[in-house]
């Protein structure tokens, strides 16, 4: 074991499986609708509501609601800080794994 293992290093706010979803799924599109993510992490309606809005708490989305032709329309884009605490969280966990910045 290297002094780096710190398990208190991981973010709770993204180690959720579905929110960690988001967060990789926002990472490589930073915006997506509502529709979207729900297809793509095969989330219902009202989880992925909650998820959604524990990320916006802590600032690591932002969440637009608009109208497109009369239909709602909920757009969902990863912030600057969303972005860092992603960097940070899969830092994190490389860091507990075995043999982490091993020479290869």
């Amino acid at each position: 074991m290297t002094g780096d293992f710190d398990i208190s290093a991981v973010d709770e706010v993204i180690h959720g499986r579905l929110r960690l979803g988001i967060m990789a799924y926002l990472s490589g599109s930073f915006t997506a609708d509502f529709n979207e993510l729900k297809a793509r992490l095969q989330a219902s309606d009202g989880n992925l509501s909650v998820h959604l809005r524990k990320l916006e708490e802590a600032g690591y989305v932002a969440i637009a609601k608009t109208f497109q032709q009369r239909k709602p329309l909920t757009r969902v884009t990863l912030t600057d800080k969303g972005r860092s605490a992603f960097i940070a969280y899969l830092d994190a966990i490389e860091k507990l794994l075995p043999g982490h910045g091993a020479k290869k």
